[in-house]
């Protein structure tokens, strides 16, 4: 058990992520992953968590642990060709993670999603959470495209507004 989380997470308020995130801020994100999607096959979520409850930080829940769950909630795996990609964001831990379903998960490994993480926690340190995201966003519709083109009519498998939890 770290206390030192569980302090920061108890008092990370749901004010955290609308600080970060204005209206603006996330019609310009889901406006991003629209136009990433536009160009692929592929599906892109995007979720942001302030914090942890009480109970998953008793248990230690990592910020990894979450992600999954909420692929799993959000219904990211329940796409036809198992393209779907969630972008996490755990707030107080300033943590991001990317969740990929197993068919562009097996073109790409972790090491890619890792990459692009570790891009948008060095914006994030700059204060430049929106930016970040929109990055992201971007990297992971690249990727997409690449593996899983479009062809045809788009199917919009999934909602692409984010999801503020």
């Amino acid at each position: 058990m770290n206390i030192k989380r569980i302090i920061k997470h108890l008092f990370s308020g749901s004010w955290a992520a609308r600080r970060h995130f204005s209206a603006a801020s996330l019609r310009k994100i889901e406006s991003t992953i629209a136009h990433a999607e536009a160009q692929c096959a592929g599906q892109i979520r995007f979720a942001v968590e302030h914090a942890l409850d009480g109970a998953a930080l008793w248990s230690g829940q990592s910020a990894r642990e979450r992600a999954i769950q909420v692929f799993s909630d959000l219904h990211v795996w329940d796409t036809v060709h198992n393209n779907g990609v969630l972008i996490y964001l755990l707030l107080a831990d300033r943590d991001v993670e990317i969740v990929a379903d197993r068919g562009i998960h097996e073109k790409l490994g972790q090491a890619a999603w890792e990459a692009i993480c570790q891009e948008m926690e060095a914006a994030f340190r700059q204060g430049q959470f929106e930016a970040g995201i929109l990055a992201g966003v971007v990297r992971v519709g690249e990727h997409l495209k690449q593996h899983y083109p479009q062809q045809g009519s788009k199917l919009n498998e999934l909602p692409d507004h984010p999801v503020l939890m």
